[in-house]
């Protein structure tokens, strides 16, 4: 099957399934619609989130994560740090809520064009299929498909370290062509709640996984749990 023909599979796939369950790790109380909708708080050099990050599988810590708006401008800059003062890459989006530069996978990777970081409707009742090409950042010149589908799932009431946040619960399916030729049918999944409020997420679950060549099976990835700690 090319890559047009599973593109147009996956988004057969998707649709179907834009209503599905959080991964199951993180849960929020079901609330109805705020009215009015929330508007989304807008970017300033200095705002902050702090993060836990956690494999989910063996409980293992990952580390906790501070993201910090550095600049606004054409471009959003949020640095990050580790809780020792690392510096960790930054991410990048342009205009708010449009991320170019992506530091929270395995690898950095830039979107062009960039993709929504959030849903553009917060209505509760929205979805958006966006295609756009990847590149992982130190090997310019060859870009891949990325294949997102945002969905949507209704305003909930969840409790985090940080405190407890009115947030729009919405699923990331993304179906990608991987950088190695040796894996295909990529897929991952994400549940995210964003809180208007802070103009961030407070939760997230990601997870997903890649056949092999060798196996000519999917290998899960890890499943990754980030909460939010404390904001300014």
């Amino acid at each position: 099957m090319n890559l047009l023909q599973r593109t147009s599979t996956l988004a057969w796939v998707l649709a179907i399934t834009a209503c599905a369950a959080p991964l199951g790790y993180e849960t929020g109380n079901s609330i109805s619609t705020p009215n009015p909708l929330p508007t989304v708080r807008a970017p300033q050099v200095g705002q902050e989130w702090v993060y836990s990050k956690k494999n989910v599988f063996n409980g293992k810590e990952l580390g906790i994560i501070t993201e910090r708006v550095s600049s606004v401008g054409a471009q959003i800059t949020i640095t990050r740090t580790t809780a020792d003062g690392g510096q960790l890459p930054s991410e990048i989006q342009g205009p708010w809520g449009m991320i170019s530069t992506d530091p929270h996978w395995t690898r950095v990777i830039s979107y062009s064009p960039a993709i929504p970081l959030w849903p553009q409707n917060l209505s509760g009742n929205w979805s958006k299929q966006a295609n756009t090409k990847y590149q992982i950042t130190g090997y310019d010149g060859n870009f891949y498909n990325w294949n997102l589908y945002m969905s949507s799932n209704g305003w909930e009431q969840i409790t985090v370290p940080a405190g407890t946040f009115t947030a729009l619960r919405f699923q990331n399916l993304i179906y990608f062509e991987n950088a190695d030729p040796n894996k295909f049918d990529c897929v991952r999944k994400e549940t995210i709640w964003f809180a208007p409020q802070i103009g961030r997420w407070v939760a997230r679950e990601s997870t997903g996984s890649c056949i092999t060549v060798a196996e000519n099976v999917p290998i899960p990835e890890n499943t990754t749990q980030w909460q939010l700690q404390s904001y300014k």
